[in-house]
């Protein structure tokens, strides 16, 4: 999914406030059927994607108020409620283009993340993480 993972399935608000709102969204995130070990590499400076990156593994990085993607950088502008959920507005770029994109997240009580493709999706997509 990649940049797919912001964009094909994919307010304004400081850093520091969308910072802020981001403690249940730090670590690595991996949807089910890889294991952490064979997309995530960690180094001295924190996790990263291992090389060569498989741009189409459905991953994210979330570090502060940046969301990597195999093949995308996103900076998290905001976080607000939106019913059950947080509406994250990101200002996202990959080699080809920058976009500003909403996404749809919530916070599971069993540590896991569901991202959402729009309000009317009900199931979600699950992320667990990796690591912190």
């Amino acid at each position: 999914m990649g940049l797919g993972l912001c964009i094909a399935v994919l307010a304004t608000g400081t850093g520091a406030r969308a910072q802020g709102n981001l403690s249940a969204y730090q670590g690595s995130w991996l949807e089910r059927g890889p294991e952490c070990a064979e997309v995530f590499s960690d180094a001295g400076k924190g996790t990263s994607f291992k090389k060569p990156v498989d741009i189409f593994v459905p991953a994210m990085i979330v570090s502060g108020n940046r969301l990597k993607t195999p093949s995308a950088s996103c900076r998290i502008k905001s976080v607000r409620p939106a019913s059950d959920r947080q509406l994250l507005t990101l200002d996202c770029a990959n080699a080809v283009a920058g976009n500003e994109l909403r996404v749809l997240m919530a916070p599971q009580p069993d540590g896991s993340l569901k991202r959402f493709s729009n309000e009317q999706d009900t199931l979600g997509t699950r992320y667990e993480r990796c690591s912190r």
